[in-house]
């Protein structure tokens, strides 16, 4: 299957397109923001696309009227696409649970879903409208995509967030928005009958959790382990998925984090971690020059502490090609924590063998399908 994904560099099309590139039953096509303002070069995206996930649209804006209008003619131009290319994918449309508020983006929304149906009915296409919750999750933009990318980037930064609010707030974690999309595109997901070719399906929120709490979350990890080392409790699938979330807004200055060395005649002691969940301790060693990892988890906090050698540990968030250096010394012991969606290795850049201890939340299990290899390094 062909997908394209309008919106592919925004925050759920990042996601959807890294995740979906780890199936190899789907094909990808590049999209790229310029294609709407370019006739010829959206109609060759369209007409190469067996499926559509339409993300594209604005946010926010200090005129909503521009935001009605923009996201309105993004769905204009797609269907104008299609028709002259007498193309009939079957289009997956992120809507939004503000639909049926009294604002201009639910109504953008509304209209946009409205639109892709008269189509799908008149030209033979197919139309899978879902109507997306408030979404969270790593690598959102704070004071845009969400009120949890807001406070997760300003507590991590020591700034103080403001509770405007304090009422219930329904949630989706993206990787759990991610699958509904696969389940979407695969004709899994059923839903109500706009007409006989277009459907609209409500992806629920199942995550409900006070802003004050939320915050109170956040200021923890922060305390706790941006602080001390500490790794929260990750038994809750709400906590697991905010922690996850928050570690990738620490600042990447954070890192090497020097542990606290006890010596007395008979050697030395170092706390390795500590932590207030479950999870598996192991350690490697690695002779000089040889690179251990180059892979990335999707769900998986972990840890790499060097306790003898020298090393350098490389991280990569996948789909970029900014590559970050840590060097660590065994003489200081210290660790770097590894980001989900992020690639990382070590390697022994020392003249004597390498020691590295290692932890991460869940044991190891061969049939995991978590760990995924890839490159750090781009050629």
């Amino acid at each position: 299957m062909k997908i394209g994904i309008t919106g592919q560099a925004g925050f759920v099309g990042y996601h959807l397109h890294t995740t979906l590139s780890l199936n190899e039953a789907f094909t990808l096509v590049p999209f790229e923001r310029r294609f709407f303002e370019d006739t010829k070069a959206l109609e060759a995206f369209v007409s190469s696309c067996d499926t559509i996930v339409h993300l594209a649209a604005m946010n926010r804006h200090e005129d909503p009227q521009v935001i009605y209008d923009t996201n309105v003619n993004l769905v204009k131009k797609l269907i104008a696409a299609c028709t002259s290319t007498k193309s009939t994918p079957h289009i997956v449309f992120s809507s939004s649970s503000q639909e049926e508020r009294d604002n201009l983006y639910g109504q953008s929304k509304k209209e946009g879903k409205n639109l892709l149906a008269a189509w799908a009915l008149e030209e033979g296409g197919r139309l899978s409208s879902l109507t997306v919750p408030n979404v969270f999750g790593p690598f959102g933009k704070p004071n845009y995509n969400s009120v949890v990318a807001t406070f997760c980037h300003k507590v991590a930064h020591d700034e103080e967030p403001t509770i405007l609010n304090d009422a219930e707030i329904g949630l989706i974690y993206i990787n759990e928005l991610v699958s509904k999309f696969q389940e979407a595109i695969n004709g899994a997901l059923t839903g109500k009958k706009l007409n006989d070719n277009a459907q609209e399906i409500p992806i629920k929120a199942n995550h409900f959790v006070k802003v004050s709490r939320l915050l109170e979350l956040l200021k923890r990890y922060k305390t706790d382990y941006m602080g001390h080392g500490i790794f929260p409790n990750l038994e809750n699938d709400f906590e697991k998925a905010l922690f996850n979330t928050f570690r990738c807004y620490v600042p990447t200055s954070h890192y090497p984090v020097k542990y606290t060395k006890h010596t007395d005649p008979r050697g030395s002691f170092v706390e390795i971690a500590r932590t207030q969940t479950s999870g598996q301790f192991s350690f490697s060693t690695t002779v000089p020059g040889i690179t251990r990892g180059n892979h990335f988890h999707t769900r998986k906090a972990e840890r790499f502490a060097v306790i003898r050698g020298k090393a350098r540990i490389q991280l990569r968030k996948i789909g970029t090609d900014e590559v970050i250096d840590y060097l660590l010394d065994g003489d200081e012991p210290a660790y770097v924590d590894m980001p989900i969606w992020y690639t990382h290795n070590i390697t022994n850049i020392g003249d004597e063998e390498l020691i590295t201890l290692f932890w991460i939340n869940e044991p190891y299990d061969p049939e995991d399908a978590d760990t995924y290899f890839e490159n750090l390094v781009i050629e």
